[in-house]
């Protein structure tokens, strides 16, 4: 099993299914909490901006497209210990985020690395 900072639950994954066949190709960017909190923000591929001050934690594999998760920096410099879980939940989150008219939002379930997780990542 090849070690990922991030992962997709089932249901997150069957949301961003139909989200890509109404979307397009989508990305993550993890939220620093400005508007809506701390919240994984799914975008169409491209639409956010990274650039020097974003981190790409990784990549969700859903049936073969690969969903770049990205995050500030300054926000990695708190989280870069933990592994990260997109989920979804009912409830209206942002309205920025393409989930926002389902009547759901994503969400970010979290765990600390391992100590060969971080040894493999460079962490240790």
């Amino acid at each position: 099993m090849e070690l990922a900072r991030v992962a997709v639950t089932p249901e997150a994954a069957q949301l961003l299914r139909r989200l890509r066949a109404d979307h397009g190709p989508l990305m993550f960017h993890q939220s620093g909490g400005c508007c809506d909190g701390s919240a994984p923000m799914c975008y169409p591929a491209g639409e956010f901006r990274t650039g020097g001050s974003d981190v790409h934690l990784g990549d969700l594999e859903v049936d073969g497209d690969a969903v770049p998760v990205w995050m500030s920096a300054a926000q990695h410099e708190y989280w870069k210990h933990t592994h990260l879980t997109i989920d979804v939940v009912r409830g209206r989150g942002s309205g920025f985020s393409l989930e926002a008219p389902e009547g759901v939002r994503f969400l970010i379930r979290s765990r600390l690395l391992t100590d060969d997780e971080l040894e493999a990542f460079g962490l240790a």
